[in-house]
């Protein structure tokens, strides 16, 4: 059993967490979304300077 000083300091130590989880979730909320339809530009790929032989 415990006693009132104990659970007091429980629920307090559960709505500090609580706000903690909601702090860190708005947060995360906060950040631009993507859009996956969005058209990217796509930089057209590097030349090689040297030849390299690949032997199998």
């Amino acid at each position: 059993m415990t006693n009132r000083n104990d659970r007091l300091r429980m629920q307090r130590r559960i709505r500090l967490v609580l706000e903690e989880r909601r702090a860190a979730f708005a947060a995360r909320d906060s950040e631009p979304a993507v859009d996956p339809e969005a058209t990217m530009e796509i930089p057209p790929p590097q030349r090689a300077v040297g030849r390299v032989t690949v032997e199998y």
